[in-house]
C-alpha cells in the first residue's frame, strides 16, 4: 500500500533553493547557457526558490494584486482563449509555461485564478491571500464572491458561445500535463499546490465549484496516468537495454553506459512514484468522495474516467478494487450515470486480452448487466445489450440459456435501437456458426447452400417465441447484421418448391406458413427501405447508395418472384393463409422487368392462378389481397397494363352476370330459396364486393340490384345476415365511386341528380335497417351511416369543391335520435350482453378483446360526428340515460374502455366551441344531479354513492380542461355562472331559514374551482353572494357545508391578501440565486405593489359579469368598487362584507352613494341586531388579521436575525442561501456514518508496477453517505468480492 502525498494545507511561497528552467525537456540548458542536470538533479528538492527572490512574486513592479501589469488580467486571457477556443492549445499552454519559469508564483496564481473563473465565480484570489489565507479559508472567500444571477456556470451555460468550453477545458488540462510531465510536475510545487485547491473545490457546497473542480481533476488524473504509463514503457525500455548491455562480454561491455543507465532508471522510478502519489491523492481526495456525489453529472464524470484509467493503463488499474466502483454504480438511480458504467465496460470487454482479469467482476455483476436490458431508459438497455454482445463474443460459458432468453425476446420491441441491439446479440449467438466452405468448390445454392440452416433456425427461432404477428419486427431486428441471410430469396424458394435432400427432415406445414411470412417481410423491408409500422421514427433521406441497394434488391427479387410465384400459388392453393402471403408480393415488383426480361408467359400464368384463387377462396382476407394485387398490376405506365387489364374485365364480367342471374332467381324463389342459392348468392357477392373496394365498377349497374336486394330483406324480414352485409358494403362503394368521380368535376348535372338520389335512398335504408333484429346487420348499417353523414357534410364543400354543394345532406332529428340510441344500447353494455358472440366462447379472452375493438370502433365513429358538427352535441346527454338505465356509475365503469375515446372528443368540441362544450358539461350533470334527487328525495346522504360518482365525474370533467387557463378562461366562468344559478333556482319549501332546493350542487361545482384564475374567483365569489342573503352568511348547519365549501374553494388563492402579505417576510424567494434579504418595509411596500394589478383586473372582470348576467331577485345587484381601495388588513374571511348593506355611520367613506337606493324595501332598514352583529364581526376578523401580519413580520425579523448568526458562524455570506449552497452528501462537515456496512467502502493506493519507495502524504478524511439516496435498494447490504 502506497500513502497518499502529502497536501500542504494552505498557499504559500516556499524559501528554499531555486532551480531555473528554460525549456520543458529532460536535458535542457538553462539560462546562462550552462549544462543543466536532468530533470531530476542530485542537488536539493527541486523548484525551491531562495529569499532573495521572493520578490518576484510579491507586490513588487509590474504587479497590481497578483496579476501581471504589463500583460494585463493574463488569467482573464486565459479563461477567454479557453473559452472561446480559437487558438491552439499547445501555444497557449507553452506560454503559460514561459510565464512559469519567469515567475512560478505569478503564474500559478494566474492558474489558479483560472479554475476559479471557470467555475462561474467573479471573485479573484489576490497575492496577499495567496500567501496568508489558507485553503479553507480562500474557498470560503471565493464561495462568498459567488454572486451570480443564475444558477448556471460555464460547464452548464447554454449557447453556441458555451458549447465548446467543457472541451476546451479538458484539453487545456491534458496539454498541460502534457507538456510539463518531463520537468515541472516533478518541481513539488506547482502539481501539489493544483491538486490541493481542486481537492479543496471538490469538497465545496456550492454545485459550480465541485462540479468543475471534479471534471479538473478527473482529466487531470487521466492525463497522470497517461505520463504514468509512458514512464513504465520507458522503464520497460530502460531495463532491457541495461540487460543487454550488461550480458554483453567485459571486453564489449560500456560501463559508462551501464552507468548511465542504472541513472536514468533510477530517476525513472522516482518519478514514476512521484506521479503514484500524484494519483493517489486525487483518487483518495476527490473520486473517493465524488463518485457518489449528489450531482448525477459529477458521479457521471467519475465513472467516465475511471473507465478510461482502466483501459489506458490496465495493469494497474483493471483489478476488483476498481472495479468494485464501476459495479456498484451500475445501480444508480440515474440513468446518464449507469450508462456511463456500461460504456465503460465496453471499452474493457471489448478487448479479448483483458477478458481473464474480468472473471470475478462478471461472475458478481452479470445478473445486474442482464437485468439493465430492460431498463427504463432505452438508451442504457442498448448499451446493456451491447454489453452482453461483447460477453457473448469472449466466452460462451458466462451467459446462462435463461441469460440469453431473457435478451431473445427483445428483437419484438418496438424501440428500434433496442430491438437492433438484440438482433444483434441473437444473430451472434445463433448464426456465428456456419458450415465452413471449401476453397475451388463451386458456390452452393438453393436448398445446398451453407444459409439453408439458419434460415430454418430463423422459422424454429420464430416459432417458438409464439409471437407469429410479429415477423415483420423480427425480420427488421436482424436486418442489419443479418441481410445477407435475410436476402437469400433463392434458398427459400427451394426450401418451399424443392424436395428434401437425402436424411434432410421436411419442412412441417407449420414451418411452411411462417417461412414464407418471414419471406413476405424481408422482400417489404427490402423494397421499401423502412422498418415496419411502431417502430419508424420518421421518413428518413435515403443516400445514394441506400437507393442503389434497393433498386438492385427489387430487380432480384422480381426476376426470382416472377418464376417461382406461379409454382408457389400452384402448390399453396388451397391454403389461405400461405395463398393471402404470396400474392402480396407482385405489389413489391418491378413491373417493368416483366417486359425487360421477357417473362411474359410468366405473368399469363400468374394471372390465370390469381383466377383459379379467386374462383376457388371465398374467404374475405385471400379476395381482398387478390383485388390489391390486381390494382397493383393494372399499373397505365407499364406495358403489361393491356393484358392485366383484359384479365380482370373477364373476371369481372364474368362475377356480375353470375350475380345477376342468381339474384334473380333468388329473388323470385323467395322463403323458398335454399341454402345453396343462397351461399351462390353470397361467395358471388362478397367477390364483387372486394373488388369494388379497389377498382371502379360503375361500368356495371350494381346500385339496382343491390338496393332491390335490401328492400326486399326489409320487405320479408328473412335475408341471410351476410348477404344483407355484403350487399349494404357493395352498395356504399358504389356511391363512394360516383362521388369520386363527381369530384373531379368530370361528371355531369344528370350523374349529380343521380347519385344525390341514390345516396338519400341508401342512407334511408341503413337508417331502416338500423331496427334490424340482427346485430350484425344493425353495426354495419350503422358504420355506413356514419361514414356517408361525414362524407356527405358540409365539409365536402370546403377545398375548393362548391360545386358539390347540392350533395350536402344533414340528418334529421330523428335520424340522430335512432343513432343516439343505437350508441347506449349496443357499446354501453356489459361485456357478457354482448350477444354478439357465439355460445362457449364467452371465456375466451380474445373473443372479448375483438367484441371490444368492435364496439371501440362504433362509439368513434359517432365521435366524429359530433367533432364535425354533423350531429348535435347530445353526445353528453347519454350521461342521463345511462343513470336511467341503472349504469350510475357508466364513466368508471367504462372508462377503461372508451375513455381515451370519450375524452378526445370532449377535447375536440371544447376547441370548436369552448363555452357550448362547457355549457353541455354542466347540463349533463344537472340532469344527473336531478334524477338522484328524483330517486333518493331532497334529504339524501351526500356520502351516498350516487353523490359520489357525480362528484367524481365532475373532478374527470374538470381535469379534461387541461392546465391552460387562460384558454378555458370563459368556458369555466359560464360553466361556475350556470352552476350557480341552478343552486338557487329553486327556493326551500321550509321557507326563508332553509336552504335552497339544489343547495348540494354547489358540492359538485367545487371541483371546478381550482380552473378558476385568481380574479375570477373573486369575480365568481361576488357572483354567488349576489344570490345569498345574510341569514345564509351565518349558517353553520350541515345543511348549508356546500355552501360554505364551494365559498372557501373560491376564496383560496382567490382573495388573500392578508397571506400574500405575510409571504413577503415568511417566504424566500422564488428566483434561482437568492439577494440580499430586503427590509420588512420594503418587502410589504413590493408585496401590495404586486397586489395592485390583478385586483384592477378583478374589477374590469366584475363589469362584464354585471353585464352578461342576469341579478337575481332574492338579492341586490351591489355596486362594485375597486378592490385595491379596501383595508389591506383586512382578514380572508370576510369577503361577504362588502356586499351586505351596514348601517349609515358605519359606512366606508369611499362607498358609493346610490348603494342603499338600488337595495330592496326589507334590506334599506336592517335589525338593529343584524348590523351590530355584521360590525362586530368586520371588527373581530380585522384585528385577528392585524395580529396575525405582527406575527407573521416578528418571525420574518427572527428568521433574518438566525440567518445572519448562523452565517457568521460557518463564514458563508449573507447571500448564500439554497439555490447556491446545496444539500450534498459529500461535504467535509457533518460526516455521516456509512449506512452501508456490507460495502467496503475503504480505499486502495495506486500501486504502478514496478513500484518502491513512496512518500508519506497525510490522506483526506474519506466521507460517508446513504448510498439508497442514489443507488437502487438491490445493492445495499451486498459485498463486492
Amino acid at each position: 500500500m502506497i500513502a497518499a502525498p502529502e497536501i500542504p494545507s494552505e498557499f504559500s511561497f516556499t524559501q528554499d533553493t531555486d532551480t531555473r528552467f528554460s525549456s520543458d525537456t529532460d536535458f535542457s540548458e538553462d539560462l546562462d547557457g550552462r549544462s543543466a542536470t536532468p530533470a531530476k538533479g542530485k542537488g536539493g528538492k527541486k523548484g525551491k526558490k531562495a529569499a532573495g527572490e521572493k520578490g518576484k512574486g510579491g507586490k513588487g513592479a509590474g504587479r497590481i494584486n497578483g496579476h501581471h501589469q504589463e500583460n494585463g488580467m493574463e488569467n482573464m486571457m486565459l479563461f477567454e482563449v479557453v473559452r472561446l477556443g480559437r487558438s491552439a492549445m499547445q501555444s497557449v499552454v507553452d506560454d503559460w509555461i514561459e510565464s512559469y519559469k519567469h515567475d512560478r508564483d505569478v503564474a500559478l496564481l494566474d492558474l489558479i485564478n483560472f479554475f476559479i473563473q471557470c467555475s462561474g465565480c467573479k471573485g479573484v484570489v489576490s497575492g496577499e491571500m495567496f500567501r496568508n489565507m489558507q485553503n479553507s479559508e480562500i474557498i470560503r472567500r471565493m464561495t462568498e464572491e459567488f454572486d451570480e444571477d443564475s444558477g448556471d456556470y460555464p460547464l452548464t451555460i447554454a449557447g453556441p458561445q458555451w458549447k465548446k468550453f467543457k472541451s476546451s477545458f479538458c484539453e487545456f488540462i491534458s496539454v498541460l500535463v502534457r507538456q510539463c510531465q518531463y520537468s515541472i510536475i516533478y518541481d513539488e510545487y506547482m502539481m501539489d499546490t493544483v491538486i490541493s485547491l481542486l481537492t479543496g473545490l471538490s469538497d465545496s457546497q456550492v454545485r459550480a465549484f465541485r462540479h468543475t473542480s471534479t471534471l479538473a481533476a478527473m482529466k487531470l488524473m487521466t492525463a497522470l496516468v497517461n505520463v504514468a504509463l509512458n514512464l513504465s514503457i520507458n522503464m520497460d525500455n530502460t531495463q532491457r537495454q541495461y540487460e543487454a548491455e550488461r550480458n554483453k562480454i567485459v571486453a564489449k561491455r560500456a560501463n559508462d553506459r551501464l552507468e548511465l543507465l542504472l541513472q536514468k532508471r533510477k530517476e525513472l522510478q522516482e518519478n514514476q512514484d512521484e506521479i503514484e502519489n500524484m494519483m493517489n491523492a486525487i483518487f483518495k481526495g476527490v473520486f473517493v468522495h465524488r463518485y457518489r456525489d449528489a450531482i448525477a453529472e459529477i458521479r457521471a464524470i467519475c465513472i467516465e474516467e475511471i473507465g478510461v484509467w482502466m483501459k489506458l493503463y490496465s495493469d494497474a488499474f483493471l483489478n476488483d478494487s476498481y472495479l468494485k466502483y464501476v459495479g456498484w454504480t451500475m445501480h444508480d438511480k440515474q440513468g446518464e450515470v449507469r450508462l456511463k458504467c456500461l460504456t465503460a465496460l465496453q471499452g474493457l470487454y471489448y478487448n479479448r486480452e483483458l477478458n481473464a482479469r474480468l472473471e470475478l467482476f462478471t461472475s458478481r455483476f452479470k445478473d445486474r448487466i442482464v437485468s439493465m436490458t430492460l431498463d427504463k431508459e432505452y438508451d442504457v438497455a442498448v448499451q446493456a445489450i451491447k454489453l452482453l454482445t461483447l460477453v457473448l463474443n469472449s466466452t460462451d460459458e458466462v451467459l446462462t440459456p435463461e441469460d440469453c432468453e431473457s435478451v431473445y425476446h427483445l428483437v419484438y420491441s418496438a424501440h428500434r435501437p433496442v430491438a437492433i441491439a438484440a438482433g444483434e446479440f441473437l444473430f451472434k449467438k445463433l448464426f456465428s456458426q456456419r458450415e465452413p466452405e471449401e476453397e475451388g468448390a463451386p458456390k452452393r445454392r438453393g436448398r445446398q447452400s451453407p444459409n439453408a440452416n439458419l434460415i430454418k433456425t430463423t422459422v424454429f427461432f420464430f416459432l417458438e417465441s409464439e409471437l407469429h404477428e410479429h415477423a415483420a419486427y423480427l425480420v427488421d431486428s436482424l436486418w442489419e447484421c443479418g441481410a445477407e441471410l435475410l436476402k437469400d430469396w433463392e434458398c427459400m424458394i427451394s426450401l418451399l418448391l424443392d424436395d428434401p435432400l437425402p436424411g434432410e427432415e421436411a419442412l412441417t406445414d407449420r414451418q411452411e406458413t411462417a417461412l414464407i411470412e418471414i419471406m413476405l417481410c424481408t422482400v417489404r423491408q427490402a423494397a421499401e427501405c423502412h422498418p415496419p409500422v411502431g417502430r419508424g421514427t420518421g421518413k428518413r433521406v435515403m443516400t445514394a447508395k441506400e437507393k442503389k441497394t434497393q433498386l438492385d434488391d427489387r430487380t432480384r427479387m422480381t426476376e426470382l418472384f416472377a418464376v417461382a410465384l406461379p409454382p408457389l400459388l400452384a402448390k399453396y392453393a388451397v391454403d389461405a393463409e400461405k395463398v393471402t402471403n404470396l400474392l402480396q408480393l407482385p405489389q413489391y415488383f418491378d413491373l417493368e422487368i416483366y417486359t425487360t426480361g421477357r417473362l411474359e408467359k410468366h405473368l399469363e400464368s400468374l394471372l390465370r392462378q390469381i383466377r383459379e384463387i379467386v374462383e376457388k377462396h371465398t374467404d374475405t382476407e385471400v379476395l381482398e389481397v387478390c383485388s390489391k394485387t390486381y390494382h397493383a398490376l393494372c399499373n397505365e405506365e407499364f406495358t403489361i397494363f393491356n393484358r392485366v387489364d383484359i384479365a380482370r374485365s373477364q373476371l369481372l364480367d364474368e362475377l356480375v352476370d353470375k350475380f345477376n342471374r342468381l339474384l334473380e332467381d333468388f329473388l323470385q324463389e323467395g322463403e323458398e330459396a335454399d341454402e345453396d342459392d343462397a351461399y351462390q348468392v353470397l361467395s358471388t357477392l362478397k367477390r364483387i364486393t372486394a373488388f369494388h373496394n379497389a377498382h371502379d365498377l360503375s361500368g356495371w349497374d350494381l346500385f339496382t340490384s343491390n338496393f332491390k336486394l335490401l328492400n326486399t330483406g326489409i320487405e320479408n324480414g328473412d335475408m341471410p345476415e351476410q348477404i344483407v352485409i355484403h350487399s349494404l358494403q357493395c352498395t356504399h362503394y358504389v356511391i363512394l365511386w360516383h362521388l369520386a368521380k363527381s369530384s373531379e368535376g368530370s361528371s355531369r348535372k344528370d350523374d349529380m341528380v343521380t347519385l344525390r338520389k341514390q345516396m338519400r335512398a341508401f342512407c334511408m335504408m341503413c337508417q331502416r335497417y338500423l331496427t334490424n333484429v340482427n346485430t350484425a346487420v344493425k353495426e354495419q348499417a350503422f358504420t355506413i351511416l356514419c361514414d356517408l353523414l361525414l362524407i356527405f357534410s358540409h365539409q365536402m364543400v370546403s377545398g375548393g369543391r362548391e360545386h358539390l354543394e347540392p350533395l350536402v345532406y344533414s340528418p334529421e332529428d330523428s335520424l340522430q335520435s335512432e343513432l343516439l340510441s343505437f350508441i347506449l344500447n349496443h357499446v354501453f353494455i356489459d361485456q357478457d350482453d354482448d350477444t354478439n358472440s357465439t355460445d362457449g366462447q364467452q371465456d375466451d379472452e380474445a373473443v372479448k378483446i375483438e367484441a371490444l375493438h368492435k364496439r371501440r370502433n362504433l362509439l368513434a365513429a359517432y365521435c366524429k360526428l359530433i367533432i364535425y358538427c354533423v350531429v348535435d352535441d347530445e353526445f353528453f346527454f347519454f350521461f342521463f340515460f345511462w343513470e336511467k338505465k341503472k349504469f350510475f356509475n357508466f364513466f368508471f365503469f367504462y372508462y377503461n374502455d372508451y375513455g381515451d375515446i370519450i375524452k378526445e372528443t370532449m377535447s375536440k368540441t371544447r376547441q370548436i366551441d369552448k363555452i357550448q362544450c362547457a355549457k353541455t358539461l354542466i347540463l349533463s350533470l344537472q340532469q344527473l344531479f336531478n334524477e338522484m334527487l328524483s330517486e333518493l328525495g331532497h334529504g339524501f346522504d351526500r356520502s351516498s354513492s350516487s353523490f359520489c360518482g357525480i362528484k367524481e365525474l365532475a373532478r374527470r370533467f374538470s381535469l379534461t380542461f387541461g392546465l391552460d387557463q387562460v384558454k378555458t378562461r370563459d368556458a369555466i366562468a359560464m360553466l361556475h355562472k350556470d352552476g350557480i344559478e341552478f343552486a338557487f333556482k329553486d327556493p326551500s319549501t321550509h321557507g326563508d331559514g332553509g336552504p335552497p332546493l339544489n343547495l348540494a350542487f354547489l358540492d359538485i361545482l367545487s371541483e371546478f374551482s381550482s380552473k378558476l384564475m385568481r380574479q375570477d374567483k373573486r369575480t365568481v365569489h361576488m357572483y354567488l353572494e349576489r344570490f345569498m342573503t345574510f341569514q345564509m352568511a351565518l349558517q353553520r348547519e350541515d345543511c348549508w357545508l356546500p355552501l360554505i365549501s364551494y365559498r372557501n374553494s373560491l376564496q383560496a388563492g382567490g382573495d388573500d391578501d392578508t397571506m400574500s402579505v405575510m409571504s413577503g417576510y415568511s417566504s424566500r424567494g422564488s428566483s434561482i440565486r437568492s439577494k440580499k434579504i430586503k427590509p420588512p418595509a420594503a418587502t410589504a411596500g413590493t408585496s401590495a405593489a404586486k397586489r395592485k394589478l390583478p385586483e384592477e383586473e378583478s374589477s374590469s372582470s366584475s363589469e362584464v359579469w354585471q353585464q352578461s348576467m342576469q341579478t337575481p331577485v332574492m338579492l341586490p345587484s351591489p355596486h362594485l368598487t375597486s378592490t385595491a381601495m379596501r383595508d389591506p388588513k383586512r382578514g380572508r374571511d370576510d369577503s361577504f362584507m362588502g356586499v351586505y348593506p351596514l348601517p349609515h355611520d358605519q359606512q366606508q367613506p369611499h362607498q358609493h352613494p346610490q348603494h342603499h337606493q338600488q337595495t330592496p324595501q326589507h334590506h334599506q332598514t336592517p335589525m338593529d341586531y343584524n348590523s351590530q352583529v355584521t360590525w362586530m364581526l368586520a371588527q373581530r376578523q380585522q384585528e385577528e388579521a392585524r395580529q396575525q401580519q405582527e406575527r407573521a413580520m416578528n418571525y420574518a425579523k427572527l428568521r433574518t436575525n438566525l440567518q445572519h448568526a448562523i452565517r457568521r458562524g460557518t463564514g458563508l455570506m449573507e447571500e448564500d442561501e439554497e439555490p447556491i449552497v446545496e444539500d450534498v452528501m459529500m461535504s467535509s462537515e457533518g460526516r455521516m456514518d456509512d449506512l452501508n456496512e456490507g460495502m467496503d467502502f475503504d480505499t486502495m493506493d495506486i500501486d504502478l508496477p514496478p513500484s518502491k519507495n513512496r512518500r508519506e502524504r497525510s490522506e483526506l478524511k474519506p466521507d460517508y453517505f446513504d448510498p439508497a439516496s442514489i443507488m437502487d435498494e438491490s445493492v445495499l447490504g451486498v459485498s463486492m468480492f
